[in-house]
């Protein structure tokens, strides 16, 4: 019987977090992007108090790059990789401590960067870590568990053709057993407008605790309106304890709507890292995330150039938890 993975409260022995590395794929906003991965990094090594933090380079020019911005308490590792996304192409460690690696396929056709189809296997065996290759396209990103068997997900992603052609409910819920341990499966509707991986479920539904789910709340003019909604009523019918944080509302780059949220706060040993656009709920977020963890320190971190990149904290790490 595979254990489920243990939830990201859990001790964490480690954390990967991959630095952006390619010029040609991030632009102007890549100095930006940097700033911020390596703020991130150092919040979440806390001094030496937190846990050993793996910035991921992908190349010796990131790595310089990544040196000149860390702290002492953070270490690099290079290995070649095509983005920065570790949560949706690193390993995901089960309870009994195994790496398990799913397909991956740039978010159905969309972004296909060497180095992303296999950097999960080369990181576990580079760590010490048993691994094992899974026979179906999943990315860590669909997915949040409580640690007891009860895992949230997304229609809009996991059911998508581009993934998993001909992939049922059914099927779907049987190899996340099967793989992960994950025996019950709470199906939201979809993710965030304009999020290019197709709904990705950590941009807007966390679990906080057993069994208690955090959602946004929506704000005027607020885009992703209907889906909080949604996605709200679906998990109360289900039987879970749905807590509400504010949502960042309406952000533009370029005049486009972008996927911003709250809820891609990352939960590290002694500290939460939540992402902050500059908008009027920042402060609030940061609060709300505080009263849910207070044996850590939430902190506030500006993402807006991360973001660019598609995604935010919670995307570009991917935890190896202490495995008794």
């Amino acid at each position: 019987m595979t254990l489920p993975p243990p939830p990201e409260w859990a001790a964490h022995d480690a954390v990967l977090i991959g630095f952006p590395s390619h010029p040609e794929i991030w632009g102007p906003p890549l100095d930006g992007a940097r700033a911020e991965t390596a703020a991130f990094a150092d919040a979440i090594a806390d001094g030496g108090r937190g846990e050993r933090v793996l910035l991921v380079c992908a190349d010796d020019e990131a790595a310089a790059a990544a040196e000149r911005l860390i702290g002492r308490d953070v270490s690099l590792v290079v290995e070649p990789f095509g983005d920065v996304w570790l949560r949706d192409t690193a390993a995901i460690i089960t309870g009994d401590g195994t790496g398990r690696d799913f397909g991956f396929n740039g978010w159905g056709g969309k972004y296909d960067f060497p180095g992303d189809e296999d950097v999960g296997e080369r990181l576990a065996r580079r760590q010490g870590i048993a691994f094992e290759a899974c026979d179906w396209v999943l990315e860590g990103g669909s997915i949040d568990g409580d640690g007891t068997g009860l895992v949230v997900t997304t229609e809009q992603c996991l059911l998508n053709r581009n993934r998993n052609p001909g992939l049922s409910t059914e099927r779907a819920e049987a190899l996340l057993a099967r793989d992960l341990g994950l025996d019950r499966v709470l199906w939201l509707g979809d993710g965030l407008l304009n999020d290019h991986t197709d709904g990705h479920v950590d941009n807007l539904a966390r679990f906080v605790g057993p069994n208690r789910l955090a959602l946004p709340m929506p704000e005027e003019n607020d885009p992703n309106w209907l889906i909080y909604l949604d996605a709200a009523r679906r998990a109360e019918a289900f039987g879970v304890e749905v807590v509400r944080l504010p949502s960042p509302g309406r952000v533009l780059v370029d005049e486009e709507i972008v996927p911003a949220s709250y809820m891609n706060f990352y939960i590290g040993n002694s500290v939460v890292a939540v992402p902050v656009y500059g908008q009027p709920n920042d402060a609030r977020a940061v609060e709300a995330v505080q009263a849910l963890f207070p044996d850590r320190r939430a902190v506030g971190l500006r993402a807006g150039h991360i973001l660019t990149g598609g995604g935010s904290f919670h995307c570009i790490s991917q935890q190896l938890p202490r495995i008794a």
